[in-house]
């Protein structure tokens, strides 16, 4: 196999954790309004919680989207 060609997949095998991260900010933000619904009177106090879910959900897209430039471009 070609060394670029290699690469090529490497590269797209790294970026299926993206995948990943898209069901789970679609899970996050499911259980938000799900929550919302069940009691609005905790808006406030899940609101906080969920900033932190999305941004740690959101992180693993982008570190997944640095290893497959670092195999593109390393």
């Amino acid at each position: 196999m070609d060394m670029e060609a290699a690469r090529m997949i490497g590269a797209g095998l790294a970026t299926l954790g993206m995948i990943g991260a898209g069901l789970g900010v679609g899970q996050v933000w499911a259980n938000f309004f799900n929550a919302i619904a069940r009691n609005p009177a905790a808006k406030d106090e899940i609101g906080a919680n969920i900033w932190i879910g999305f941004a740690v959900t959101e992180a693993i897209a982008i570190f997944s989207l640095v290893v497959a430039l670092l195999i593109l471009f390393g």
